[in-house]
């Protein structure tokens, strides 16, 4: 399960929109039970889809910022250190609690999941595929672009695990935005 679950991860926190025309994927009720009928593995409610409430999006906006804020600590994002980042662990502690998980013991192996139904179950599933990625010695590995308008999560396949951004095309944004201010102080 360790890329099925940074899989998970990734497709959970990269639901925010940004300048590059991504939406937002938990604004409402309707729209986060749009995403999740897009992603099988969350899975359904049993004899349906899970529907979700306003409530439960701003629940999921609060999980998925909580885990883009550690993610950006992994990239070494200066303005996620602190206090932001106490609080983020402090939610995460919070939802641990909230959404339990359960080991399932099989002859194929051993994973966790979620004991919940419906939103919960969704966010338990989240916080297994952290559980389960992590405990496979890689979840620093896991980060958030430090370009400040994309935040998009992304596994660090670098040999040194020095990667910084999503793409190149964000590191060549950062660099330029870097070039311009130090010219303007020059100038």
């Amino acid at each position: 399960m360790g890329s099925t679950a940074v899989e998970t991860v990734l497709a959970f926190v990269n639901t925010r929109a940004d300048g590059t025309g991504r939406q937002e994927s938990f604004g409402d009720g309707d729209s986060f039970t749009a995403w999740l009928a897009e992603y099988d593995e969350f899975g359904d409610e049993p004899g349906g889809e899970t529907v979700a409430t306003d409530a439960d999006a701003a629940a999921a906006r609060e999980l998925r910022d909580a885990l883009v804020t550690v993610l950006l600590a992994h990239s070494g994002d200066e303005e996620s250190l602190g206090e932001p980042l106490r609080r983020a662990e402090r939610h995460l502690r919070r939802a641990g609690s909230l959404y339990p998980l359960a080991t399932v013991v099989t002859a194929g192996g051993v994973e966790l999941a979620s004991t919940q139904a419906g939103v919960e179950r969704v966010f338990g599933t989240v916080l297994a595929a952290v559980t389960t990625f992590a405990r496979s010695g890689d979840w620093g590995r896991v980060k958030a672009c430090r370009n400040p308008p994309c935040h998009f999560g992304f596994l660090d396949r670098t040999r040194n695990g020095g990667g910084l951004y999503c793409s190149p095309g964000c590191g060549s944004q950062v660099s330029m935005r870097n070039y311009r201010a130090r010219r303007r102080q020059e100038g």
